[in-house]
């Protein structure tokens, strides 16, 4: 086994000593017999963006060969919101990369996520994980590029409160047990998404710690790694379902909503990006950021208010994108800034070898230009069709690579100032805003309907569902309706708690 694969926690992987890519029917009948498992559950994505569920128990290899070759009959129509009621039957086609063994369940029980297909043994083109399998074929058969994405999962955690150890509201960024409650639950999360073949970065407390008329709550993240964008979908999803069944394992809430609690933080879900080349990243050239970067960001920005229709899809999600609250407002980009909408983090270049300096024994020298910068997008929140989002943001990408005058609008929409504070308020007021409710956001879609259609990548009636559903929340003005009504906010809040 090489040293890739021992380290790698997928017991599927481990056990068949090969990579998930790699996983035949036959690696996993061969797994199923060996570790005695009993159950199989199909998983695949839902319209309201969560992981639904088929079980079925294995009886024999002859029904397990068929269920991995031929998939299940299912209702579409009670799936997803596009598929009429008279022709609503679909396959589910089970994905043999995306097998791991469930670690809740108290029979020993293997999971695999599922695809749509037609009556015509087709992949159905509206459904979530095919249509950001769609737009990354496009825009790699457009531009030569692969995009990878990764999340920053950010959540509350609701708990009873403790006295002990209490921290600082507002002030809870990367704090450490005991003042942090709530670690242990962030490390088996963190596990068991690995345990999955996530490819996790890091899990730390954010900065959110509520304590109000008896309701504790405490924000933590946890940050995964670049990976193709229908993997990065996969791992998200996966992930939310994990953190929501662990919590409820400790008998917590965990909640992924944009907004708590007026004038406290919300939760974002941050989305970094990066376009590849033969396993190169494209974004930088030298040691700075490229043409390309600059163009896929101008078309992040040209395209951002219609992106809002994907990552902010319910009416609290707008009640997050306020100023000083850790979140953006307006349409621009810049380094290392969070009051921007796209920013540039730190990509370790033009760093020499820190590692050296803070260790005097270690040899001197440079390590060579670092590979890992990405371009962060920062207003999605958990309300997020994640798929549908990082579809969007292929298409958004390609939109920027070829539009004429991407150069021109990166330039002109970069700010190295910190757009919220009094002082810089001339610049802020100069830049374009982001929607500032449902209504908005699928008004914009409709606006740049006709690029997301290109080459068949959104369906006429997927975009028709997305805007009927954004304007039947009728919360156009809601901000200023709501103003100073701290109860009906509360209402609204508690109302989308789970998005």
């Amino acid at each position: 086994m090489t040293d890739t694969l021992g380290i790698n926690m997928n017991k599927v992987v481990q056990f068949l000593e090969k990579p998930a890519e790699e996983f035949t029917k036959q690696d996993l009948i061969k797994f199923i017999w060996a570790k005695n498992i009993e159950m199989l559950n199909f998983r695949y994505m839902g319209g309201d963006g969560r992981l639904k569920t088929l079980n079925f128990v294995i009886t024999s290899r002859a029904l397990l060969d068929r269920l991995l070759s031929i998939g299940e009959r299912v209702d579409g129509s009670s799936l997803l919101p596009s598929i009429d009621a008279a022709s609503s039957d679909l396959y589910v086609i089970p994905r043999y990369k995306t097998a791991y063994v469930n670690p809740f369940s108290p029979i020993p029980t293997l999971d695999i996520l599922c695809s749509y297909y037609t009556n015509e043994g087709i992949r159905l083109p509206s459904s979530p994980e095919n249509i950001v399998r769609k737009a990354h074929e496009v825009l790699k058969k457009s531009t030569g590029l692969t995009l990878e994405a990764m999340g920053e999962l950010e959540y509350y955690v609701f708990y009873e409160g403790q006295q002990f150890y209490p921290a600082t509201p507002q002030r809870s960024y990367h704090e450490s047990a005991p003042f942090s409650k709530w670690e242990g639950l962030r490390c088996e999360a963190i596990r068991a998404i690995a345990q999955a073949g996530g490819k996790v970065k890091y899990g730390h407390s954010e900065v959110g710690d509520i304590r109000e008329e008896g309701r504790e709550m405490e924000q933590h993240e946890i940050e995964l790694l670049p990976v193709p964008i229908e993997d990065a979908a996969d791992q998200i999803v996966i992930a939310k379902w994990m953190l929501r069944m662990i919590g409820y394992k400790y008998g917590v809430t965990i909640t992924f909503a944009p907004k708590i609690l007026a004038g406290h933080a919300g939760s974002g879900l941050h989305i970094h990006t990066k376009l590849v080349k033969d396993g190169k990243n494209m974004m930088i050239e030298g040691n700075q950021l490229s043409d390309i970067a600059k163009k896929a960001i101008a078309g992040y920005l040209a395209l951002a208010p219609s992106l809002t229709s994907f990552g902010n899809t319910v009416p609290t999600s707008y009640l997050r994108l306020v100023p000083h609250q850790e979140a953006p407002t307006n349409i621009c980009w810049g380094d290392r800034n969070r009051s921007v909408l796209v920013r540039v983090p730190l990509g370790w270049l033009n760093v020499d070898n820190m590692a050296g300096d803070a260790n005097p024994l270690e040899s001197k020298g440079t390590p060579g230009i670092i590979d890992n910068q990405t371009v962060e997008f920062r207003c999605p929140d958990g309300s997020a069709n994640v798929h549908l989002l990082l579809a969007g943001l292929a298409v958004a990408a390609r939109h920027g690579l070829e539009m004429d005058g991407a150069l021109e609008l990166a330039n002109k929409l970069y700010v190295d100032v910190n757009i919220f504070s009094s002082e810089h308020k001339g610049v802020q007021e100069k830049l374009p805003q982001l929607p500032n409710s449902c209504w908005e956001s699928a008004e914009s879609f409709l606006k740049d309907s006709k690029i997301y259609q290109r080459d068949g990548v959104f369906s006429p009636i997927v975009i028709d569902g997305i805007v009927k559903k954004l304007m039947s929340y009728n919360d156009k003005d809601l901000s200023e309706r709501l103003y100073g009504k701290e109860e009906e906010i509360q209402k609204l809040v508690d109302k989308y708690l789970h998005c």
